[in-house]
């Protein structure tokens, strides 16, 4: 056996997502990090040992413009060009070779960390040291550092350094959260085990083992799904262990779901009721993916409200959107649903005070253990949230390293300034980066898209339910045309919402409502006459009433900055209205109605340096003209006096409303995201001399491209050129950032 003494500025313990998006975030910042991980693969829950998707804000689909950007958005892109089958091992590949790609990273697997150094009173305590025992290596390894980051999810190395936390639920008066308990209690969710099956062409039998349960006498046949084609995370609702103690009863856990996996194999095999012939098992999982145990207590505790009423807190440092996703405490002997589910309105924010614990000073966490009610981390649980979670507990940590000050004394601003630098997801803010130059410069453009005309029909949509049709207006909405046909004389009605919040793509306040007569005929301009002039740009939610007289027409292709819906009203027996889950984008995602506006200045060139990086109230970003047969077009910076530049940051349009997973929920048509950048070079002159090329880029498959000159460039305007897309028929930037020597950062 190896003693060892480690010394980093920061340890971060936990290597699924959450961990290990905060020790890169950490690293980019040019910090050392120790990631310590106790099994032989990254990503947690999302690793080919366990094999759950990695879902998050979008809520699979129903939120928009909701997919997690940053580190977080680097991984799914990146997987949806290496990995679209949903490989778990090129998934567990992929994101080991993002942490290899940072030299500030030692990575430590197969290290079980057991033992916490720690003092003061209980109010105030410190952590000094971790230590961890190396499987396989048999090295022991003593981490020091000033920082450290606990992404275990079970919470084990707060738990030893005395840091305040909850384990069960909270009752309901403590947060006035309606769907608590009366009284508080040790109920938890329980733990998944996952299995794989394939076609092997020719009969298998199936022996099951002893241990094999009869479900046939359980309730699981009557109240749950089975499918002979169905594996992987469709079972997800396979759990265990919501009325024990989900660490310390995990082995009785597992045997428990074994038995379960097992019995389910054995009913669709030899019960007769299903095709299953020739299927056979390829995986079963060992590890259970556990949801939930211990969560620390931060400065604040999110909680219900919060997640339902979008809570616009000053310290936001990341977003969420995944419904609030609690489960029966029997879990798959449950005999009511699987799971109660209540969405907000839109994406909602997680504060930093959240991220850090109330009683020890040198300790962030992130996961599914940050400080929160039983309830709201019902909805943060999730892997895509918390790994931007990770992020910004990483990046603070990075700072609060640098400034020698413990998380609490951090300034938030600048730590919202370096999330947004960093590309992180964080909602509605715009930077004031100071070190942006680009934000000073005037911004112009060889051609821009000044007006929405969606003209060339594909299919008939007939009005058989409300439509919804999502437009920005900036700064204001005139001239507003649809294509419908009408079967006989009739009147169409047009309702006019506005979101309120600038992440909403529901109706929600009425703020103009027309009714115009349509003669019959097929395939008629029909002029709305809506008209509307918010005082800020925002988006416009249009509701067209059914009509079983009128067929709208839609096109097959995206437009920028429009969505398009049809409306499913729940079911009668529904408690809460919930808009989110009756406005469905099926069969419209990716498709435009045909409609027609006056200008709009929603895709000027201005937009790329407005210091917003996601759609808000808007699309937020610059888009040409098609680009047609004539490549070339370009958005250009320009100076009153020369700047000198050591690195221009692009941000192509990764689409974040395509809902992207990293193994096998859903199957998307393209690898490359087609509104990305393809090839495109950055040009400078200064003054009025010619222009020279600094850089040039092809076969872009990224979103963030970072362009750092050997040596600094004195320039009085810089310019780039879009020379191809992967698909999108215009260029679009969502943003372009220039910085001078000495601005730290990835």
């Amino acid at each position: 056996m190896r003693n060892e003494t480690a010394r980093y500025d920061i340890t971060v313990v936990g290597g699924g997502l959450a961990g290990t998006c905060a020790a890169i975030a950490a690293a980019r910042l040019g910090r050392t990090v120790a990631l310590v991980n106790n099994r032989p693969v990254l990503g947690g829950n999302s690793s080919s040992e366990v094999r759950v998707w990695v879902c998050g804000a979008t809520g699979h689909g129903r939120n928009h413009h909701a997919r997690e950007g940053g580190i977080m958005g680097e991984l799914f892109v990146e997987n949806q060009y290496r990995n679209p089958e949903g490989n778990p091992y090129y998934w567990d590949a992929l994101v080991l070779d993002a942490v290899r790609a940072e030299p500030n990273i030692t990575l430590y697997l197969n290290t079980d960390v057991r033992e916490a150094d720690a003092y003061g009173p209980a109010h105030d305590r410190r952590l000094t040291a971790v230590t961890g025992w190396m499987m396989g290596s048999e090295r022991r390894v003593r981490f020091e550092s000033e920082l450290f980051l606990d992404c275990t999810g079970d919470g084990l190395i707060g738990h030893l350094a005395g840091a305040r936390h909850r384990i069960g639920r909270e009752s309901r008066d403590e947060y006035g959260e309606p769907w608590a308990p009366d009284k508080a209690d040790g109920i938890s969710l329980g733990s998944t085990l996952l299995f794989y099956t394939k076609d092997a062409g020719e009969p298998v039998r199936y022996v099951p083992p002893d241990f094999a349960k009869d479900i046939t006498k359980t309730s699981i046949p009557q109240r749950r799904i089975i499918k002979a084609g169905d594996n992987g995370c469709a079972y997800w609702w396979i759990e265990f262990g919501g009325e024990l103690d989900t660490v310390h009863d995990n082995e009785r856990i597992r045997d428990e779901l074994w038995s379960v996996i097992h019995g389910i194999w054995d009913h669709i095999k030899n019960s007769g009721d299903f095709d299953a012939e020739t299927m056979t098992l390829e995986w079963v999982g060992s590890v259970p993916g556990k949801r939930e145990y211990r969560r620390f207590v931060g400065d604040y505790v999110l909680h219900q409200g919060d997640i339902l009423g979008q809570t616009p807190f000053a310290d936001r440092v990341a977003f969420g959107g995944w419904s609030i996703d609690l489960h029966p405490p029997q879990g798959m002997y449950a005999t009511e649903a699987a799971a109660k589910q209540r969405y907000a309105d839109g994406i909602y924010h997680i504060p930093y005070r959240s991220l850090y614990s109330v009683n020890t000073s040198n300790l962030l966490f992130a996961g599914r253990d940050i400080s929160a009610s039983h309830v709201a981390f019902g909805s943060t649980r999730v892997m895509a949230t918390c790994a931007t979670l990770g992020q910004a507990a990483g990046t603070a940590a990075a700072l609060c390293a640098g400034h020698g000050v413990t998380p609490r004394a951090l300034d938030i601003a600048e730590l919202q300034r370096t999330l947004l630098r960093e590309d992180a997801s964080v909602i509605g803010l715009a930077s004031t980066d100071p070190d942006d130059l680009a934000l000073r410069a005037t911004v112009t453009a060889r051609s821009s898209l000044t007006r929405l005309a969606v003209e060339t029909p594909r299919e008939r949509w007939p009005l058989a339910a409300d439509a919804g049709i999502v437009l920005p207006v900036d700064p204001e909405l005139t001239g507003l045309e649809l294509l419908v046909d009408a079967a006989r004389d009739t009147q169409l009605t047009i309702e006019l919402y506005d979101p309120e919040l600038g992440q909403n793509y529901v109706p929600r306040r009425l703020a103009d409502s027309v009714t115009v007569p349509v003669t019959a005929g097929a395939a008629q301009w029909i002029d709305t006459g809506l008209t509307w002039s918010p005082e800020t740009p925002r988006n416009a939610f249009l509701v067209v009433r059914a009509n079983a007289d009128l067929t709208l027409h839609r096109t097959g292709t995206p437009t920028p900055g429009v969505l398009c819906f049809t409306r499913v009203p729940l079911r009668p027996q529904d408690e809460t209205p919930q808009p989110l889950r009756e406005w469905t984008d099926a069969g419209l995602l990716r498709r435009t109605f045909c409609l027609r506006t006056g200008a709009t200045s929603a895709f000027a060139p201005a937009k790329a340096v407005d210091g917003y990086a996601r759609p808000y109230a808007g699309p937020h970003m610059w888009v040409s003209e098609p680009l047609g047969e004539a490549a070339g077009t370009w958005l250009e910076l320009a100076w009153p006096e020369p700047v000198t530049l050591s690195r221009i940051d692009l941000l192509a349009d990764d689409d974040v409303n395509e809902d992207l997973i990293n193994l096998h929920h859903h199957r998307t048509p393209f690898d490359t995201l087609p509104t990305l950048l393809r090839d495109y070079r950055i040009e400078a002159r200064r003054d009025d001399g010619p222009w020279r090329v600094l850089a040039r880029t092809s076969d872009n498959r990224r979103r963030r491209r970072i362009h750092t000159f050997q040596e600094p460039v004195t320039l009085s305007a810089a310019r780039i050129v879009v020379e191809a897309t992967n698909g999108a028929p215009s260029a679009h930037i969502v943003a372009v950032r220039a910085y001078g020597p000495g601005v730290r950062g990835w």
